[in-house]
């Protein structure tokens, strides 16, 4: 779509606070078949309520099941949002210029966040709902740490003790998120552990075992299973999370319209568990099904491609088998990807809601590796001063193909959206390792 943006000189778009969402979108109202419902792990029957109750609160089941198109933000987890929500949309001229393009290229950049990502999102909401029915402890996974550091930001927040599994393989290569953690003060353990008996179990089977998501999630479930003081929380995959990712989106079409754009033409996101495409693509999939007619494209490393090569099938969210079976496009539970340095992409799955538009063919896929990725993100960074996390340099690499594909005067091309989820300054060791040509 041209547009007379390309003649302005704005670069970063600014929504005022008053301008913050103050509702989150259910993609869930508007979907033109209803999703899959979660089953029981052990009946194999729709989940229930009740079903849920030892794992999380009320408010956030209620949620989880939600079709109303709207669900109100309460004012507690706004007044923690405006510490740094409305977040910047930025032009990426500099990049566009290094490239030589006709495209129009956009950031929204989850970065200004306290921990540097788009996880506080949910954790903060997480949070507040656990605090307001007096739950006291908290356990959760992560994978590069972002999650984690996010949960326990907001668990200070509300007085809520958190305590985390880290995918021993980020563990090891991301010693700052896990000092991160730390210092807001959360307990962090290695996963798989010796403290859980499905730890115990995986490495019994496999002592050298790099970790994964699933094996990381068994352990905390099982630990806030068996505590009647304690509740579970998940960073990514369940529909609650996504939904409260979608001020993301809210806010990147109110910014678009700032710039003289309508909908773009492109956008892509990186894919992992899910959450952070949906916070910026279900908002745009509402204007698609509107009419509008944005090219949506879902971007996952091609060491954990569940959307590109993975079933469309109900599995386990761990790999216990402790979660509700999902439908989901999977690797299967005991797929353990390769260590690589996108940490917060290694998930065998791709979450129900994220799954369910890629089959209806609301949105697109593809898998990048992690060379190139990271190829792409030094690209970007160099461009724009901006070190992306290397989640969101998968993101990068698909926007800067589609970039390169359109030459001629500047401005007069595509307009393209990325989904920029968080800054990589605590991931340098994975950039040096790159640099240096060391990544495998």
């Amino acid at each position: 779509m041209t547009s007379d943006a390309s003649s302005g000189s704005l670069v970063k778009a600014l929504l005022p606070e008053s301008e913050m969402p103050t509702h989150w979108y259910n993609i869930q109202a508007d979907l033109p078949e209803p999703m899959a419902p979660h089953l029981h792990p052990g009946t194999k029957e729709p989940l229930g309520p009740e079903d849920l109750a030892p794992l999380f609160p009320m408010a956030l089941i209620e949620q989880e099941v939600a079709t109303e198109r709207y669900v109100e933000i309460p004012e507690a987890v706004q007044e923690i949002y405006r510490l740094w929500r409305p977040a910047p949309l930025i032009r990426a001229r500099r990049l566009e210029k290094a490239l030589g393009t006709s495209a129009r290229i956009y950031y929204k950049y989850e970065g200004t966040s306290p921990v540097g990502s788009h996880k506080p999102n949910t954790a903060v909401a997480q949070a507040y709902y656990n605090a307001a029915e007096g739950i006291t402890k908290l356990t959760t996974e992560t994978g590069a740490g972002q999650w984690g550091a996010s949960l326990a930001f907001a668990g200070q927040a509300f007085g809520i003790e958190v305590e985390v599994w880290q995918v021993k393989a980020s563990f090891e290569s991301k010693p700052y998120r896990r000092m991160l953690m730390e210092t807001f003060g959360a307990s962090v353990h290695p996963s798989p552990s010796d403290l859980t008996e499905s730890g115990r179990a995986m490495l019994a089977k496999d002592p050298d075992t790099p970790g994964s998501l699933g094996m990381a999630v068994s352990e905390a479930v099982e630990v806030a299973a068996g505590d009647p003081e304690a509740r579970y929380s998940l960073g990514s995959v369940l529909n609650h999370v996504c939904l409260h990712q979608t001020v993301i989106g809210e806010e990147a079409i109110k910014q678009l319209a700032m710039f003289g754009e309508g909908a773009p033409d492109y956008l892509y996101g990186c894919a992992g568990g899910g959450s952070n495409l949906a916070g910026l693509a279900f908002p745009f999939i509402r204007e698609n099904l509107a009419g509008a007619e944005t090219t949506i494209v879902a971007v996952e490393p091609s060491a954990c491609p569940s959307l590109t090569e993975g079933e469309f099938r109900y599995d386990h969210g761990d790999v216990a088998g402790l979660t509700p079976l999902m439908k989901m496009y999977t690797l299967g539970q005991d797929f353990v990807p390769d260590p690589i340095h996108s940490g917060g992409l290694r998930y065998h799955g791709m979450a129900p809601l994220v799954s369910h538009v890629k089959h209806l063919g609301l949105i697109d896929s593809m898998a990048v590796d992690q060379n190139v990725a990271f190829e792409a993100g030094v690209e970007f960074a160099k461009a724009e001063g901006v070190v992306p996390a290397p989640e969101s340099t998968h993101a990068i690499a698909g926007a800067l193909d589609k970039a390169r594909e359109h030459t001629g005067p500047a401005g007069t091309g595509p307009s393209i959206v990325i989904g920029l989820s968080g800054h990589g300054f605590l991931d340098l060791p994975a950039y040096q390792s790159f640099v240096r040509g060391e990544l495998g």
